[in-house]
């Protein structure tokens, strides 16, 4: 069931929240084990919260818009009287958060019931969870194939079934990536809509939060509750749409260039927009990052880092060298970038990219292919996120209908891209698209 199902069949009395909670607890416990998305189960809370809900239905009382709904909170989110880990143990000594962060608050308030937290790569830096302390997420639809990181944890939980919403944080692609390779909604929002309040860090200048969902119709829920202001209601038919070229249509898999193709014609998207210097935007990100990233934790980095992942650490040491000159470079860049940008926004109302190259790569051979030559995965999943990046603007990762009998039958994504502010015309497409068939997330049930 996706969110608006539950929160109808709650609040109608047709379904318990409280028996709805025992039931996705135990299906965490009967499955995760093998995907690890979860690393605390908020077990005593939910079945509490989810008490009150069923009290507040007896009453006659509407307990909100996501009346017990259970949703997964990405590590790095402040969960009251939990220490926020960040996917790492170098916090472990940290004091418990005092209260939740603003966008855990606001999705309580609205009836939702937290269930666990979930795994990430330590302090967001990857594309793969594969975290030294916590273990590797894992693929729902292939155990053997990759989640996409960071927030792997949070799109694995939603295509697992355990929750249909979860919270994650995206600074180079950390919603995209995992959204696109398990198969379910993401949306990266316009930078600054959503508060970070509450959120751990990552790169100041570039971080933004958002959620994954089970269906198009939950997003636009979920997005008004998080923001706290409604979507605007928009007329599909009347938005013009282009595809972005160059950059964006070089290093595709296959099965990932037929299914963008075919995207494109069943939307009768023909024209191509290509965008000036997107190698250089991608290089701006990883410097900014990298240069924000280290300086976060450089004192850590002096008195212990042997606490750290290693290859984290090591990339977070590598950024500490980055000489000032050339942050001060990439910024200059990601403004020219952000300008470009939004005059591609002159001849098209959505542009679209595709999300990555191709399906989830297998975790013995951790690669994808740029330019002919196998690179880490780990590293390099964001090839089209990382640019988009820099603009700051609205991108949702729409789960393609996949045959489960071509190809590998993994689960495929692509991003739509909006002008700031425009997430009505993403959430509008996104519901169109999910009620003609040509996308829908790709959820395990029993």
């Amino acid at each position: 069931m996706n969110a608006i199902e539950i929160a109808r069949a709650v609040r109608s009395g047709e379904r318990s929240a409280f028996g709805l909670i025992e039931n996705c607890l135990d299906r965490v416990a009967q499955r995760d084990g093998t995907i690890n998305a979860v690393t605390r189960l908020l077990s005593e809370r939910a079945l509490d919260q989810a008490r009150r809900i069923d009290a507040l239905v007896a009453e006659g009382i509407d307990p909100g818009p996501l009346a017990g709904v259970p949703f997964g909170i990405k590590d790095l989110f402040d969960v009251q009287g939990l220490v926020t880990t960040a996917g790492s143990k170098v916090l472990a000594s940290e004091a418990p958060a005092d209260c939740d962060a603003l966008l855990v608050s606001r999705l309580i308030e609205a009836g939702a019931i937290p269930l666990a937290t979930t795994n990430m790569d330590e302090f967001a830096y990857g594309f793969a969870t594969d975290n030294a302390h916590y273990g590797m997420t894992k693929n729902p639809h292939d155990s053997a194939r990759l989640a996409g990181g960071s927030s792997g944890g949070s799109a694995a939980g939603v295509a697992a079934g355990y929750f249909p919403l979860s919270l994650g944080s995206d600074t180079n692609g950390s919603i995209r990536v995992p959204a696109s390779l398990c198969g379910v909604w993401g949306l990266r929002a316009t930078q600054g809509l959503l508060p970070v309040s509450g959120s751990y860090p990552f790169v100041a200048s570039l971080d933004t939060v958002g959620p994954f969902t089970a269906s198009a119709a939950d997003m636009r829920v979920v997005v008004e509750v998080l923001s706290a202001s409604s979507l605007a209601r928009v007329d599909v038919a009347g938005l013009k749409m282009a595809r972005f070229g160059g950059w964006f249509a070089q290093d595709l898999s296959p099965e990932m260039e037929a299914a963008l193709a075919a995207f494109c014609t069943a939307l009768s998207i023909r024209r191509e927009i290509v965008l000036p210097e997107v190698a250089r935007a991608r290089a701006a990100a990883f410097v900014i990052s990298a240069s924000e990233g280290a300086g976060l934790h450089l004192d850590r980095l002096r008195h212990s880092p042997e606490q750290y992942d290693p290859a984290v650490r090591d990339r977070l040491l590598a950024g500490a060298l980055v000489p000032a000159p050339h942050v001060f470079r990439a910024h200059k860049i990601r403004h020219w970038f952000r300008e470009r940008m939004h005059e591609a926004f002159l001849e098209a109302d959505i542009l679209v990219a595709p999300a990555v190259v191709g399906p989830a790569p297998r975790i013995d051979a951790p690669v994808i292919e740029i330019g002919g030559q196998p690179v880490s995965a780990r590293a390099n999943l964001g090839l089209y996120t990382q640019p988009l990046t820099l603009a700051g603007f609205p991108v949702l990762t729409v789960p393609l209908a996949i045959d489960a009998n071509v190809g590998s039958g993994m689960p495929l994504g692509v991003q739509l891209v909006a002008q700031p502010g425009r997430e009505d015309r993403l959430v509008a497409l996104g519901e169109a698209l999910e009620r003609a068939g040509v996308a829908r997330a790709g959820i395990l049930e029993d």
